[in-house]
């Protein structure tokens, strides 16, 4: 390294971004309407470790599977144990519902999540390496009016978001794994001899996953979709009737969708419902979220024989769409007053009124570190407060303080112990921003 060069700039990895406190106010927003909507359900949050034994996800997603072959950043610990970045929170939770005996709780167990993620994916449109997901788990029941109600909630929160009409709710079922492994044999089958027109991915899917190969995005590889055998075809009478049900109360609940033979989803444990959101114009590729009937997951991580549907979708995904639909979503960090000073004893009168003023609930900043007023009052504006609370050496002597309305250029001077009830009816009880730790340890 040169003299002249200095120290080196870093830059975030490939896949990865820092949240801005302006998309902040998106994340804040987007889990203000899961939690209230999750609450109304009776659902309970839960969060499980970032990472987890690599054979969880293994023995969970399928080793065949795109996440696990390719995408899941996994790593030894320092006795040689393999452990894996969670790329979903399904397993996981699954893991957790066994471990800390939830089979016990009432059933079912409704659960839900906002939880960052990892996948090593290709870096492109709404898709990155570390991502956030919110997700609903319903544990303990198979019935398809829970698949009704665990699509409601999604549907919910996308109309709550604002975005819902811009996507369309795909449905399939792919019936009990009896039905799909006589399906997948046939698939298999017709794939025989095609090899030519076939993907990467798909030769790989071919033998191992071929349900896969119904929905891979490749135009050659969609040709031969559209023609291979349909999976209504090989349902068992079970998984028929399941499904027309589930359809009957999403019709009671006026929730439009779309049947949808190709999608399967992209994950082993998936059997009967699956369903998605895809955007009305691009369709799977920008999809916002997904979910799906698991009733052997349980089983397959070691507990008893459980039924279970869930669905996750992307935080980033709707944030986009939010953008896109011109979502505008309330600020709570915007400021109300500034309080500008001059010399130290002004500064020293500044401290207990910023800190009586943020009891008020009123949100404040000083400027404390800077010189001039001119400058404090330009940082003032560049904040954009609706207020500013001038202290100088006349007002010390004075015991007063200047209150000036930087919209409208006016201002007054009031004695200090009233600077804070001034400010409250200025700026109005119901634009305060109070708590009481009581309140919130009791409410």
């Amino acid at each position: 390294m040169s003299d002249n060069q200095g120290p080196k700039r870093f830059q975030t990895p490939k896949g990865v971004h820092d949240i801005l406190p302006k998309d902040h106010e998106y994340h804040t927003f987007i889990k203000k309407v899961v939690r209230h909507r999750c609450r109304q359900a009776g659902f309970k949050r839960i969060t499980t470790p970032i990472f987890e034994f690599t054979d969880v996800f293994k023995r969970s997603i399928g080793d065949e599977t795109d996440i696990v072959s390719k995408e899941m950043y996994t790593f030894e610990d320092k006795k040689g144990r393999s452990l894996t970045l969670k790329p979903e929170s399904t397993a996981g939770v699954v893991r957790a519902y066994i471990q800390n005996n939830m089979q016990e709780w009432p059933q079912p167990v409704e659960l839900y999540y906002i939880e960052p993620h990892f996948r090593y994916d290709r870096p492109q449109k709404g898709r990155y390496r570390q991502f956030w997901q919110i997700g609903l788990e319903l544990i303990g029941e198979s019935d398809p009016a829970l698949d009704a109600q665990c699509i409601q909630l999604a549907h919910l929160i996308n109309k709550d978001l604002g975005i819902a009409d811009r996507f369309e709710l795909q449905l399939n079922t792919i019936g009990t794994p009896e039905a799909r492994a006589e399906y997948s044999q046939v698939l298999s089958d017709y794939y025989v001899g095609k090899d030519r027109s076939l993907c990467e991915d798909c030769l790989r899917r071919r033998d191992k996953n071929p349900l896969r190969l119904l929905d891979c995005k490749a135009e050659d590889c969609q040709i031969l979709a559209d023609l291979a055998p349909k999976m209504s075809d090989y349902l068992d009478k079970e998984s028929v009737e399941f499904h027309e049900e589930l359809k009957s109360y999403l019709d009671e609940m006026g929730i439009e969708y779309k049947e949808n033979e190709r999608l399967v989803r992209g994950l082993d444990y998936y059997s009967k419902t699956v369903f998605e959101f895809w955007d009305k114009h691009e369709g799977a590729q920008n999809a916002i979220g997904g979910g799906g009937r698991y009733d052997g997951l349980v089983e397959l991580l070691g507990g008893n024989p459980t039924p279970a549907v869930g669905y996750a979708a992307g935080i980033e995904r709707m944030i986009a769409n939010m953008k896109i639909s011109k979502v505008r979503v309330p600020s709570k960090d915007n400021l109300h007053v500034f309080v500008a000073q001059l010399g130290t004893e002004a500064k020293k009168k500044c401290l207990p009124l910023i800190q009586d003023l943020r009891e008020a609930g009123i949100k404040t900043m000083g400027a404390l570190g800077k010189g001039a007023i001119k400058n404090q009052l330009r940082l003032a504006d560049k904040h954009g407060v609706p207020w500013t609370v001038l202290i100088g050496i006349t007002e010390v002597r004075d015991g007063t303080a200047i209150i000036r309305n930087m919209e409208k250029g006016t201002q007054e001077t009031v004695p200090m112990e009233k600077v804070v009830s001034t400010l409250k009816k200025k700026i109005g009880a119901k634009n305060l921003d109070t708590y009481s730790p009581g309140e919130l340890l009791y409410s």
